[in-house]
């Protein structure tokens, strides 16, 4: 029979629970899975909820830090610096113009953001929008927002660079 004390009886109880659970994986869980854990899955799993969950994640995260930048500039805009000297004025009005460009490819990136949520909404986040087929893991995974398979959009770039569309 088992005898414990106290602060131990938890660590033990917690030690026999753990022993005795089967392994579950952690998508299993509900936690998200890793970059590694998604690239080792099969294509037969490709946009399944544990991927799908991933990338939302992806993306609330960029969104959220984009927010969060977007009022650290308003704030960093509003605070009144009088420098008497022309050149660092200048500077910082030019630091300040940099910035406002910067917040606004943000802002277009927000965009793209939220489109992709929505597509994650409507089951259709990870396929082409022209060709239907998956646009790849490695691709959602440097660039979450992608809406085109790798060939599509060289395609579409060629056709701007040909064109000027």
């Amino acid at each position: 029979m088992l005898q414990t004390h106290g602060k131990n009886e938890m660590t033990v109880k917690t030690a026999i629970k753990t022993a005795a659970a089967p392994k579950v994986s952690k998508a299993a869980k509900g936690a998200p899975l890793t970059e590694a854990e998604l690239l080792k899955m099969s294509d037969k799993d490709y946009m399944n909820a544990a991927q799908l969950d991933f990338f939302r994640q992806k993306l609330l995260t960029l969104k959220n830090d984009i927010l969060k930048n977007a009022s650290e500039t308003t704030e960093h805009l509003r605070e009144n610096i009088l420098v008497p000297d022309p050149a660092d004025r200048a500077t910082i009005e030019e630091e300040h113009a940099l910035e406002l460009r910067t917040r606004d490819r943000e802002r277009k990136l927000l965009k793209k953001v939220e489109q992709a949520l929505g597509r994650i909404e409507s089951s259709d986040y990870g396929w082409c929008e022209e060709t239907g087929e998956p646009i790849g893991l490695n691709r959602l995974i440097a660039r979450p927002t992608a809406n085109l398979s790798l060939e599509a959009q060289e395609r579409r770039e060629l056709r701007q660079k040909l064109f000027g569309e």
